[in-house]
């Protein structure tokens, strides 16, 4: 049982929580920036700076393959800060995540191309973008737990709305990362080539200077600082794998919003291009998408407090499943206003209903002492299993098709269908107070939804 707020206490946990709340927005805007910068760039020239001695069709295959180690790096950074952070404190590694994701960008901006150094640049840029991975696969486990802990401590019933500040992170983040790339893309094609693709990789320095500003200012979560006084020596991720269905339905329930973010994002960009479109053309619909999903995300997250995770996670999969095919059939158009509705509804629209309740409801699926751990182990596997690899087979069945987007469509409709296969085996947990949560939620009866 939670103790009682006086009202003296209550203004200045608000406070505190508006600040955590800011922290977390600004913090994964930088660090999803930072991230999908690469996939961005990857997309438009990375294939002819890093792989020129493979045709175009595998110089994609290729800088896509670099696009998928810094997801499968991912995991790893997961266990890594969430160990630290269910041992020494959330905040602490909030602060390192950041100035390492910051750091790596700052060397990617600046790294000789095959031109230069031959085969060390690949392999250096292989190295730096698996930095980036394991920076974010810490970050989103620590900015959205002080969140959802702080928030469980003055209003533990909206705690989807205020996870849904740092799931706002992620559109922001690929607002920030398309306009930078639209501005130096309408550089002439050489100098773009030449220098203009290595801004948005400096460009972090600022953002990271600003975010670390913001994060240093907060407060440790209050939760973590009480179960800290309890005895435990088992390492985390030890006593998180100790029942490993909780941390596969954690991954499996967020596979279907990280297909779709990466296939109607930076593979996208590269799809898009092929069909015809120029890189403006293709940046701004990604950027008018990630508009649409700055206002559909925080409804669904303030949604799943009132009706539940689970009914807003599956609206948001049958959507997806249902818009994959009329979504790549208005790409295909060659319109580039149909190319914006598209973008809209696929990435805007549906995607963001999947993801906006997935911060609360990975937060809900562990207690205190394990959350950092196990929401991010199961985070950053869905990232993997649905972001990291979409794009290199969607990349590779294109290439050996007959250039029909079927293949896309059909891999939206896969990630949608696993999502909502494992909403249908997770229990509701939107009304269960966290301190109450040992490990995780069991699924429901089986052949139930409720």
């Amino acid at each position: 049982m939670q103790p009682s707020l006086s009202p003296a206490q209550l203004p200045s946990d608000t406070r505190q929580l508006r600040r955590v709340a800011l922290s977390g927005l600004l913090g994964t805007a930088v660090e999803f920036y930072d991230f999908l910068v690469y996939g961005t760039v990857a997309a438009l020239v990375f294939g002819d700076l890093f792989f020129p001695r493979a045709d175009p069709a595998v110089g994609t295959v290729a800088a896509f393959g670099t696009f998928a180690a810094g997801y499968a790096a991912r995991p790893l950074g997961g266990i890594a800060f969430g160990h630290f952070g269910d041992r020494i404190g959330r905040k602490s590694m909030m602060v390192l995540t950041m100035a390492l994701m910051g750091c790596g960008s700052f060397l990617i901006g600046v790294l000789p191309t095959y031109a230069t150094i031959g085969v060390w640049a690949p392999v250096l840029l292989v190295a730096l973008r698996v930095v980036q991975g394991i920076a974010i696969g810490g970050e989103w486990g620590g900015a959205t737990l002080m969140v959802v802990e702080h928030a469980e401590r003055t209003q533990g019933a909206r705690r989807g709305l205020w996870s849904g500040f740092t799931q706002l992170g992620a559109p922001l983040g690929s607002v920030l990362s398309a306009g930078v790339v639209t501005l130096v893309s309408a550089l002439p094609d050489d100098a773009f080539r030449a220098w203009g693709w290595r801004v948005p990789f400096l460009l972090s320095v600022v953002l990271l200077a600003v975010g670390l500003f913001v994060r240093l200012r907060v407060a440790e979560s209050p939760l973590f600082a009480r179960t800290a006084r309890e005895p435990g020596h088992t390492p985390p991720v030890v006593e998180v794998l100790r029942r490993p269905k909780i941390v596969l339905l954690a991954a499996c329930v967020g596979i279907g919003a990280f297909t779709a973010q990466s296939l109607l994002t930076g593979f996208m960009i590269s799809y898009a291009v092929e069909q015809g479109y120029t890189r403006p053309q293709v940046l701004t619909a990604v950027t008018v998408a990630s508009c649409v999903a700055l206002l559909v995300l925080p409804t669904a997250s303030a949604l799943s407090d009132r009706v539940g995770r689970r009914p807003v996670v599956l609206a948001g999969a049958v959507a997806s499943a249902a818009l994959a095919f009329p979504v790549l059939a208005l790409v295909d158009s060659r319109s580039p206003g149909l190319l914006i509705l598209a973008l809209a509804l696929g990435h805007g629209v549906a995607q963001s209903t999947m993801y906006g309740p997935l911060g609360a409801l990975l937060s809900e699926m562990f207690g205190t002492r394990v959350r950092y751990t196990g929401a991010s182990l199961g985070y950053q596997a869905a990232t993997l299993l649905g972001a990291g690899f979409s794009p290199l087979i969607a990349s590779s069945l294109l290439a050996s098709s007959d250039g029909g987007s079927a293949p896309v469509s059909l891999l939206l409709c896969g990630g949608a269908a696993i999502t909502a296969l494992t909403v249908w085996r997770l229990r509701e947990t939107h009304t269960d107070p966290l301190d109450d949560t040992p490990y995780s939620p069991p699924p429901p009866p089986e052949g139930t939804f409720r």
